[in-house]
């Protein structure tokens, strides 16, 4: 399904095709690049959060980040030479998976927080990239080597052991936090699946450009849905939103520039590949609270953050 995108195109400015094995390694810087993006952009969004409301502070990365997709997309039709035409059939219903799929994991997501097991219903969401494995091979015949399977596994758990707290595992056994963290994970994983699916289906274009337009396409739906969700159940809230452009505009910008990564990484790699990679995304969380905020890293977060380095480095070594 990805020999549509021809990979190799548009890449170098002599206009020699970098070899396939160069092109699709990209994938690894980014990913990297995005989960970074990705960190800023959850940190800008949650100081909106009190101001605007949850929801509120979810539709700035979509409603203010649409604008910069728009540019992003210009700019790599002028740079490629790429000439765009309407998406086949077969792209619609994998965009409207990824975009609705990642709104509905969202909810359930912020659902989580308000838990009293948030700790545990975490750990649960960090099933995402075993999740992801499953339905890209299902969906999309994604291969994964057994050594690319064990990678993902040894990430995840790395993952879990990190996200856990003294007695959390004593709410396991609850099934509210069980059936959260389960179905938001699965939601996560569908959305990957669902934008890759989207991407490669594009013909005739360059990965970056297939990559460009989904992103496009997709910030316009989820805008379009929770905006016509906030002016039906919360009117007022879209009026702050306006009124806080200022800061919305950079959290939307962070936003669409992380997105844009992480499109990108799907163009070339399996779903599961990246997810799985972007569990880095701990590793920087843990940086920031050890050296920003002096806050001591316990002897089972070592442990986790050496399983997630050695998954990691398992997945990008095989």
């Amino acid at each position: 399904m990805g020999g549509n995108l021809q990979v190799g195109r548009n890449l170098s400015c002599s206009g020699t095709p970098h070899p396939m094995l160069t092109v699709t390694s990209l994938w690894i810087p980014f990913t990297v690049i995005a989960a970074l993006g990705q960190v800023a952009r959850n940190a800008m969004q949650r100081s909106l959060t009190k101001p605007l409301g949850t929801w509120g502070a979810t539709n700035i990365r979509f409603l203010f980040g649409f604008p910069f997709s728009l540019l992003f997309l210009g700019v790599v039709l002028v740079v490629s030479g790429d000439h765009l035409s309407m998406p086949p059939t077969m792209f619609w219903p994998w965009l409207l998976l990824g975009a609705l799929s990642q709104i509905v994991a969202t909810g359930l997501m912020l659902l989580a927080m308000n838990d009293r097991s948030f700790v545990v219903t975490t750990a649960y969401l960090k099933t995402e990239a075993i999740q992801t494995a499953i339905f890209g091979f299902v969906f999309l015949g994604d291969h994964l080597t057994w050594l690319k399977v064990l990678a993902i596994v040894i990430a995840t758990v790395g993952v879990v052991i990190t996200a856990l707290r003294p007695g959390g595992e004593k709410s396991f056994a609850e099934l509210k936090p069980t059936i959260t963290g389960l179905v938001a994970a699965a939601a996560f994983a569908l959305s990957a699946v669902g934008f890759r699916g989207a991407i490669i289906t594009v013909p005739n274009v360059s990965f970056v450009t297939a990559s460009s337009l989904t992103l496009v396409l997709g910030l316009f739906v989820q805008t379009l849905v929770l905006t016509i969700y906030l002016v039906w159940r919360a009117p007022k809230i879209l009026q702050a939103i306006l009124g806080l452009w200022k800061p919305s505009v950079l959290a939307g910008f962070i936003g669409a520039f992380a997105s844009q990564f992480w499109f990108l990484a799907f163009a070339l790699t399996a779903a599961a590949n990246v997810r799985t990679l972007a569990l880095i995304e701990v590793l920087f969380a843990q940086g920031v609270a050890y050296y920003s905020l002096k806050q001591p890293i316990a002897p089972r977060e070592i442990f986790g953050i050496a399983l997630i380095v050695v998954g990691v480095a398992l997945l990008v070594g095989v």
